[in-house]
Formats: C-alpha cells, sequence, structure tokens
C-alpha cells in the first residue's frame, strides 16, 4: 500500500465512527498509517474558531477522531501555499497554514484547492493492512479529493 489512496469502511465499522466513510491516506510507512475522512463536514465552520472569526465562512471536515484539538490540511496548491509535503503527484500535506488562511479569506484559495480536517485517523504498523484483510475496508480503484 502507499499513500494517497481512498479507502472506503464496509458493513463491519457500521455503528463505529468510520461507519460509512471515505478516508484518504496521506502516509504510510514502517510508523504506520495516517488519513483523513473525507466525506463528513464538522458542524462548524473555519471561522466558528476563536482564532479565525475575522474570515469568511470555510467548511472543515471531520478529519478522524485522533488529535481533535488541530487542524490539518490538504492541497493541490504548491505554487501558493509553501512547505507542504507531497502525498501523490499533486496533493500535498500541511504548509503555511497562516497564509493559507489569509489566501481563502481572500478568494485566492477554494474548496476545490485545499481541504481542511479537525482530527485524523491513525493507525499502528499493519494495522490497517490488518483491517483490510479482515474486510473492514476496501481499497477504491479511484477517489477524488477536489
Amino acid at each position: 500500500m502507499k499513500p494517497g489512496i481512498f479507502i472506503k469502511s464496509t458493513s463491519l465499522l457500521d455503528d463505529t465512527v468510520f461507519e460509512k466513510s471515505v478516508i484518504f491516506v496521506t502516509e504510510y510507512n514502517e510508523k504506520g498509517a495516517m488519513g483523513f475522512i473525507i466525506n463528513k463536514e464538522f458542524p462548524r465552520k473555519l471561522n466558528d474558531l476563536e482564532e479565525f472569526k475575522h474570515i469568511i465562512p470555510f467548511p472543515i471536515h471531520l478529519g478522524g477522531p485522533v488529535d481533535q484539538e488541530h487542524l490539518y490540511f490538504v492541497h493541490q496548491r504548491l505554487d501558493l501555499i509553501e512547505g507542504g509535503v507531497p502525498v501523490t503527484d499533486n496533493i500535498f500535506l500541511g504548509g503555511d497554514f497562516k497564509s493559507a488562511v489569509k489566501k481563502i479569506d481572500n478568494n485566492i484559495l477554494s474548496e476545490k484547492d485545499i481541504k481542511i480536517f479537525i482530527g485524523y485517523c491513525g493507525w499502528d504498523y499493519l494495522e490497517l493492512d490488518e483491517e483490510i484483510a479482515e474486510g473492514s475496508w476496501v481499497i477504491l480503484e479511484d477517489g477524488t479529493l477536489f
């Protein structure tokens, strides 16, 4: 398995936080795997958070149950956001968040360029492989983030 794939939960995960979840896997290595639920929107917008109350409304996605105290983001605009780590040829994890927020507020970045998440999904080394083998997740042949 490699970063940049999409996985979808199966009925084995119904009645859990992962019910009907599609996850974009951003890291996969000997430390484990990391990803973000991409199909569940958080009930509050970015401007509902105290630190960002002066910007335009922008959606936040419920990235996962781990570390819901922090925001994470993926984007496809390396030309506008410095410091992102490549996940695929054209999708990057993180970077200069303050700059990204300014560009969102100035309508330079849109939902077609960047997705912001609260929390993430994480697995220990080979844990995700085991969950796929037991049938909890299926790998999607193709998926779209933006």
